[in-house]
């Protein structure tokens, strides 16, 4: 059974769904944008009873707390110091990432300052080179490059419903199968007063991630870690090139691509349970045996 939790972690709540036994190993599931842990609400039941399963929701996302632009700075370095702590308020010491989206610059932050705790990667469609970015990040790009107001406004399209709907529906070859409460739940968070502002912050950070590819490279090509890369190939934000690129640094890593879009769990959670399960089952036994 899921269970629904706060941690106190630097004064504001954090949100999380937690299954399985705390004696097994453990996988910190990071979600992306425009969505919260909801999104792994079919892929926790497939892995507790092998695993300690733990999913936060992001500082302004979810059913987190959002604290005030004036008091947070809402930039990926903060989320990842944020999660940092909350690993260590609920007494995480090593732990396999699953990385989706925002998730990805989140989570290798952490590998970055604590590659010692860092079990294995798994990234569904989170990114980490240049060669992964589409051009529907052209509009973003452009307010990287001019961070004027005219090109912040021109981005609120990203926070729309019909938008948010898009991101769950493009490339997924049968759409009965994306269950409409996920959209509906992430437009209605977005929707909440200044939440759109936090949102335009995070998409102008963005760019200080983009900087940090080639440090995440590095943390792959040295430390090695075990990597699985389970990809939407119709993604319209991130590239089946940039599941492919994680062998340049890690030939040893794993690549599955499934015909459908950006949130790959809403098709193919059983597809991708699966072949998590067999690929933790290998490498983790083989880390083990290192030991």
């Amino acid at each position: 059974m899921t269970r629904y939790h706060h941690a106190i972690v630097d004064g504001s709540k954090v949100f999380y769904r937690e299954a399985g036994s705390n004696t097994s190993p453990n996988i910190l599931l990071l979600h992306g944008f425009p969505t919260s842990s909801h999104m792994f609400r079919n892929l926790i039941p497939a892995l507790a009873d092998r695993y300690h399963v733990v999913a936060p929701d992001l500082p302004g996302f979810g059913f987190s707390d959002a604290p005030d632009r004036t008091h947070f700075r809402y930039t990926f370095e903060n989320l990842a110091k944020v999660i940092d702590h909350f690993t260590q308020t609920i007494g995480l010491e090593r732990y396999a990432i699953y990385v989706f989206d925002y998730g990805a610059p989140v989570g290798l932050r952490l590998a970055l300052a604590h590659p010692e705790r860092i079990t294995a990667i798994i990234s569904q469609n989170g990114n980490a080179y240049e060669a992964g970015l589409s051009q529907g990040w052209n509009p973003i790009q452009k307010y990287w490059k001019e961070p004027t107001a005219e090109n912040r406004t021109a981005l609120r399209d990203f926070l729309k419903p019909e938008t948010t709907k898009w991101q769950y529906t493009h490339g997924v070859q049968d759409e009965t199968l994306v269950a409409p409460e996920a959209y509906t739940l992430d437009s209605a968070l977005l929707g909440r007063p200044g939440n759109d502002e936090i949102q335009l912050d995070l998409f102008l950070d963005y760019a200080n991630n983009v900087a940090l590819y080639p440090k995440f490279q590095e943390y792959l090509r040295t430390k090695r870690p075990p990597l699985l890369a389970v990809w939407g190939k119709n993604d319209p934000f991130f590239l089946p090139a940039g599941a492919e690129a994680f062998k340049r640094d890690n030939p040893n890593a794993e690549i599955h691509f499934y015909d459908t879009g950006h949130f790959t769990l809403e098709t193919h959670a059983q597809e991708i349970a699966s072949t998590m399960r067999d690929f933790l089952a290998r490498k983790l036994t083989q880390e083990a045996g290192a030991a």
